[in-house]
């Protein structure tokens, strides 16, 4: 199962951190943030990766070439332009890179500890069109929850802002190729917005109580230096 890591993005909540350095680039200790993902991915098997880059993309590029000094086989599907295309643009734009039936797709500034085979078995057994793992927080203020029936199916997205315990989008999922017959054909497309609303009773979830960071904000990233490394 090839893997599409999203890390296009800027990341202009880290102020001028990302000014001149893609935000999955940003160090961690000894090494970028995006590093850590694949060096995770290939750990648990999986070692063709697709990394959908755009700001600063080249940066990326330059990086880690094809992967062979990590270990893997990379390839990038490269967003060209002023304006990206959101998430569900770039995982349409790298559908040709993506040929197995399931593929998997991980958001480039957030980490779940989790066991991939689980989760492409679990999606198997469903027969999904959609795995998304949910990650239990003791407070899901900042992200928003996710509504889930007794059946592991997303029922609905809730509002950020509420405080308390519950689950929230990792930002891990496994996809079935047919998935693409829900792209619209406009140039920018979010999953979170345009794609997932219309298939909520096709989206299984994965629940998740392991480790989980995201360094979209100062103090995360700040709190990441000290975590990832020790994993």
């Amino acid at each position: 199962m090839k893997a599409l890591i999203l890390a296009a993005g800027r990341g202009t909540r880290l102020g001028p951190l990302t000014n001149t350095i893609p935000k999955p680039l940003l160090p961690i200790k000894d090494k970028p943030f995006l590093e850590y993902l694949i060096n995770f991915l290939k750990n648990k098997g999986t070692k063709k990766i697709v990394i959908a880059i755009g700001y600063r993309g080249q940066k990326i590029k330059k990086y880690f070439t094809t992967g062979k000094r990590q270990g893997v086989a990379i390839q990038y599907s490269a967003e060209n332009g002023r304006y990206l295309s959101g998430t569900g643009g770039a995982v349409k734009k790298a559908k040709n890179k993506l040929k197995n039936d399931d593929f998997l797709v991980l958001n480039g500034d957030s980490f779940v500890d989790v066991d991939i085979k689980k989760i492409y078995d679990f999606h198997k057994k469903n027969k999904s069109l959609v795995t998304m793992v949910a990650v239990q927080l003791k407070n899901v203020e900042r992200y928003g929850s996710l509504s889930i029936s007794a059946k592991n199916k997303l029922l609905a997205f809730k509002e950020k802002g509420k405080k308390g315990a519950g689950f929230i989008n990792g930002g891990i999922y496994v996809f079935n190729n047919k998935i693409f017959k829900y792209f619209p054909q406009t140039r920018f497309v979010s999953l979170e917005k345009d794609i997932f609303p219309r298939i909520l009773n096709q989206i299984t979830i994965y629940k998740s109580h392991g480790y989980f960071i995201d360094i979209g904000l100062p103090a995360d990233y700040k709190r990441a230096q000290k975590e990832l490394p020790k994993l």
